[in-house]
């Protein structure tokens, strides 16, 4: 099973927002929805995937484990009740949302939680989130290489985290960008506007036409009909090497997701 290249976010939207933005995806052809635990949405998603009429067969949906959830006795529950509020008996991708602050829960630890619940039906694939080199090599020594399906990380032109992704690709381990219109920043960058207006596109059809061509998965999220739409169309958009190095160029180690108490040792 593979990751889906393009899916929808729903970080940060809540209520009639997030029922509106996934119906409409749903509408406009997606098929792969993204939520987690703390964004205290999967209910409101359920919701909207049910009332849409795709066919849960038809639909890649991945929940994240929230930090609170990591332990052995809590995690499996936990995913059952996102399983609950999201309408479905089985998700096709679970995360590990944030390592456990100051290690609380050992990596092996909810690792072997996160594969029973795979080993369970619970989930089809599971996966980790905001893991660094360390971190990704202590759930490989707990679980396996094969079990871990992607990492999904920030990722944008201007925090292109190259050690790893690097590392990631060299264990086959697939990557997930998340945040990679950088808040929108990059959607203003003049070197992004160029590229755009060589091949009559958006500026973020421009950068997620460019997160695809290296392989990874992207997730953007909007609340507009004509941005899903649009956005959509960065699949088709195909970037010559020119364009390639002009926005590889941009790097500048700019993390915008780093919260206090939270984030790991950043590679």
């Amino acid at each position: 099973m593979t990751i889906p290249a393009f899916g929808l976010g729903t970080f940060r939207l809540k209520d009639d927002i997030v029922i509106a933005s996934v119906k409409t995806a749903l509408e406009l052809g997606y098929r792969a929805v993204d939520t987690a635990q703390i964004y205290d949405n999967e209910a409101a998603v359920g919701q909207a995937i049910e009332e849409s009429g795709v066919a849960r067969n038809e639909l890649f949906i991945t929940t994240k484990i929230w930090i609170e959830n990591l332990s052995k006795d809590k995690l499996i529950p936990s995913l059952k009740e996102s399983l609950s509020k999201l309408r479905t008996d089985y998700v096709d991708l679970t995360l590990i949302h944030w390592p456990s602050p100051n290690d609380a829960v050992p990596v092996a630890e909810f690792m072997q939680a996160l594969l029973e619940a795979k080993k369970e039906g619970l989930t089809r694939q599971i996966g980790v989130s905001n893991f660094t080199i360390d971190l990704m090599q202590q759930a490989v020594d707990a679980i396996g290489v094969e079990h871990i399906a992607t990492n999904q990380i920030e990722l944008s032109p201007y925090l292109q985290n190259g050690k790893v992704v690097n590392w990631a690709r060299e264990h086959d381990i697939h990557v997930t960008s998340y945040m990679t219109l950088a808040y929108g920043k990059a959607l203003k960058d003049e070197v992004i506007g160029g590229i755009a207006q060589k091949h009559n596109a958006t500026p973020a059809q421009v950068i997620l036409a460019w997160a695809i061509k290296l392989g990874y998965a992207v997730i953007p999220s909007s609340t507009k009909r004509e941005n899903l739409q649009s956005n959509l169309h960065a699949q088709t958009l195909t970037l010559d090497k020119e364009d390639m190095a002009a926005i590889a160029a941009l790097d500048c180690n700019d993390r915008l997701v780093s919260p206090e108490g939270l984030a790991p040792d950043w590679d």
